[in-house]
């Protein structure tokens, strides 16, 4: 849509937007005072209309007349928020920056927002110095100090293990002990977590504060203890995540065992599979989940993946609604005998090597098996230091994210919020409908994060209307490439809070770009690298174009980041992240696998899987698995290729499936029936989340000389008719 400059709107404009026209008068005359002051078509100018002339009540297409009217010729990259020097400075960064800049930057330094990016290549040229400092602010606490923080020349049967260094080396702790310690950040009676049942929208917030926190992890953590599992054992948790499977989740840490990560939305073929790779001796998990006020069976899936002995949660209430094997225990069984074999709730944390597992996650790659990969009891600083610097999270906070324990979100909400002192909102239920949105007023949250493909769905349902989100300071976004029209929605719901766009991967346990409180944010755009982090993109020719210059290419990373994986349980780490990546500075660059584009701007922006992985409502998932499935659904079909496509003007991936007939003379083949069919299988088999798009023919697939699919190619192709068809 083509709109008009600020100057040329007219009070008609704004009545037929179903503006009363009263209303658009009192508009009109407040937008001509803001012109007046600030220009037509300035940032200053956005800035005064997003803070005094709009609000959530007033239609979204005035939003877009008055976004698009102002930047109508500002170019790439207009900044849809700017920081305010006042609030930077009360930002985490910003008073460390006010009590410690000239030390850090010496005489340089002015003042938070204009040496911030001073501030990050400190942190990149002085990993020592500015990680000591992140963890005296987060209060750390070892049982056995570290050697020094890091290490860059490992000893040398270390140097395959730890190519990018080693961090916190000699180190002994416990990172849920940590979480539930008392210091400077917080007391007993502070709310470490406020959660809320779908279905009780009418009735008070549930909290629990620190000591009652403490109690309940230290009981489990008694409990799991009867189980006679061997030190360092790993136990699996496939639940919502609610107050328990935080409870359980830092108790299994506590206690000195691994947690494994699955995700409550899995069929039993990929629960099955998660268990066998980390060699799971037991499972937590819930009778049903209560989603949308519909019950759907989770035990039952655990059962026909044929798990270890579970211990079953009820969804509601005490009682378990469900028939339980021999060899399974009820959760109010499970937990009464800690009371029998141990007379107090006390518990001692189990110190434990730096190195050692904390959580086994899984995240697909493109062999089709999901990589197990494992946290450490570093990667919860890395986790909890990105939401300290760049989403602001400190004391007194309350952060919600609708996510689980089986994606890396999941732990990393916990760790970002209890090692910063804050509260964590859990809504036990669907984060679609207005259930949740009044759960973010009541709770109020002050940082809520979200994927894209659940800002569509509060977009297209309106049912954040009438919710007061005033409490929020920020939104973060990550799992999916975001759409900036959507994004420009939801700063509106919060009177133009910004978004901080966030993306990473589980194996490096949070972030390596980011937005930033103290840089002006960009719709659907990162602003910086993530502290401590370098970001390469690489030419055609496999070489990073050089530092600043605007790009787009397979993104690389340097290996220098605290937290990141050394290691996998089903494959060898160093070839599937190093293996064959171009070196600079003598260190060898970690691969990642997204496309990345540098923009004139200096803003950075996803273009999704430079590989043949996709991600689909912030699920990464391999095409294989999906082919694999899709293979096999008709007798018709010779082969398949899954691709994940952007739709038209950015947002999350779609999903086409290619498909090649054994003969297509004789098949008239009903696609949208196949589609039908693929759906079917793809939400039985392995994930009901996921669905199939659009189906599309082919005579053959394009193949390289070694015979493998080239799905680039397709994708590119497929991008290009979504532009034409603007789809």
């Amino acid at each position: 849509m083509v709109y008009k400059s600020l100057d040329q709107i007219s009070v008609s404009d704004i009545t037929e937007l179903g503006i009363p026209t009263d209303v658009s008068k009192q508009l009109h005359k407040l937008l001509s005072e803001i012109l007046l002051k600030h220009g037509k078509d300035t940032v200053q100018t956005w800035n005064d209309i997003s803070k005094n002339l709009l609000n959530p009540n007033l239609p979204f297409s005035l939003h877009q007349l008055m976004y698009y009217g102002c930047y109508k010729d500002f170019g790439s990259d207009p900044p849809a928020w700017i920081p305010d020097l006042q609030s930077a400075i009360s930002t985490n960064v910003g008073k460390i920056l006010e009590r410690r800049g000239r030390e850090f930057l010496g005489s340089k330094y002015k003042n938070p927002i204009s040496n911030f990016s001073d501030f990050h290549e400190f942190s990149v040229s002085n990993p020592e110095v500015y990680w000591q400092m992140v963890l005296d602010e987060m209060n750390i606490s070892f049982s056995v100090p570290p050697i020094c923080i890091f290490r860059e020349h490992p000893t040398e049967e270390g140097r395959l293990s730890y190519p990018g260094g080693q961090w916190l080396p000699g180190a002994f702790l416990n990172s849920a002990e940590n979480c539930l310690a008392l210091n400077g950040k917080r007391c007993l009676d502070d709310i470490t977590v406020i959660w809320r049942d779908e279905g009780d929208e009418n009735l008070p917030l549930h909290q629990m504060t620190l000591k009652e926190l403490q109690e309940e992890v230290c009981l489990v953590a008694n409990a799991l203890y009867t189980l006679g599992l061997d030190k360092g054992s790993a136990i699996a948790i496939d639940m919502p995540l609610n107050v328990t499977a935080v409870i359980i989740y830092l108790a299994i840490v506590l206690a000195g065992f691994v947690v494994v990560s699955i995700a409550d939305s899995f069929a039993a073929r990929e629960i099955s599979t998660r268990l066998t790779s980390s060699n799971a001796k037991a499972i937590f998990t819930q009778d049903f989940i209560i989603r949308g006020g519909k019950s759907l069976p989770l035990y039952s899936r655990v059962v026909d993946a044929e798990s270890p002995s579970a211990i079953v949660v009820p969804s509601r209430g005490c009682s378990i609604s469900v028939e339980l094997r021999d060899d399974d225990l009820a959760w109010p069984t499970f937990v009464e005998r800690a009371k029998y074999s141990n007379g107090n709730i006390g518990f001692t944390a189990v110190g434990q090597p730096i190195e050692a597992f904390t959580n086994i996650l899984f995240s697909s790659g493109t062999t089709g098996e999901p990589k197990a990969i494992p946290w450490t009891h570093a990667t919860p600083f890395k986790a909890a230091a990105d939401a300290w610097c760049h989403m602001d999270v400190r004391k007194g906070d309350v952060v919600a994210w609708p996510t689980n324990l089986g994606w890396m979100m999941g732990p990393w909400l916990v760790y970002a919020s209890l090692l910063n002192g804050a509260s964590i909102a859990l809504y036990n239920g669907s984060p679609l409908g207005s259930g949740f949105c009044k759960f973010v007023q009541d709770a109020k949250v002050t940082m809520l994060g979200v994927v894209p493909s659940v800002v569509r769905a509060w977009k297209n349902s309106d049912c954040t209307y009438g919710f007061d989100w005033s409490a929020i300071r920020c939104f973060s976004s990550t799992g999916e490439a975001s759409n900036a029209d959507e994004y420009l929605w939801l700063m509106g719901r919060a009177q133009y809070k910004p978004v901080i766009e966030y993306c990473g991967g589980t194996e490096i346990g949070g972030g390596f770009v980011s937005g930033s409180l103290l840089q002006p944010q960009s719709l659907a755009a990162f602003s910086t690298p993530a502290m401590g982090c370098t970001l390469y993109i690489l030419a055609e020719d496999g070489n990073p174009i050089p530092h600043n210059a605007p790009g787009i290419g397979e993104l690389a990373l340097d290996p220098r980041m605290l937290g990141a994986s050394n290691t996998l349980l089903n494959a060898q780490h160093y070839d599937v992240y190093f293996k064959g990546m171009p070196a600079v500075n003598g260190k060898v660059l970690r691969k990642h696998g997204d496309e990345f584009e540098r923009t004139f701007a200096g803003y950075y922006k996803a273009h999704g899987r430079a590989d043949d992985t996709m991600n689909l409502g912030g699920i990464k998932i391999s095409s294989i698995e999906i082919e694999r499935i899709c293979n096999s659904v008709d007798d018709t079909i010779l082969e398949t290729a899954a691709i994940g496509v952007p739709t038209f003007g950015g947002g999350p991936e779609r999903l086409v499936i290619i498909v090649v007939f054994k003969d297509i003379k004789n098949a008239a083949p009903n696609l949208n029936q196949l589609r039908t069919v693929f759906n079917s299988s793809l939400q039985q088999k392995l994930n009901p989340l996921f669905k199939v798009s659009y189906v599309m023919p082919m005579v053959a697939l394009p193949r390289t000389a070694s015979n493998k699919v080239m799905r680039r190619v397709l994708r590119q192709q497929l991008v290009q008719h979504n532009r034409a068809a603007k789809l």
